[in-house]
């Protein structure tokens, strides 16, 4: 059985990440749940 390792790759100039739309995530801790997260956009909407 062989061995399948991921290394990451180079990245070229024309592989750029596309942009994101999570602005409306900015604030938000890695690892929050769903109900921190949707206070976070409850609190956002009524600014």
């Amino acid at each position: 059985m062989s061995e399948c390792t991921q290394e990451p790759r180079e990245r070229d100039a024309d592989d750029a990440e596309p942009e994101r739309d999570d602005e409306h995530l900015d604030g938000i801790e890695v690892g929050a749940g769903c109900t921190e997260i949707w206070e976070h956009l409850a609190e956002q909407r009524e600014e």
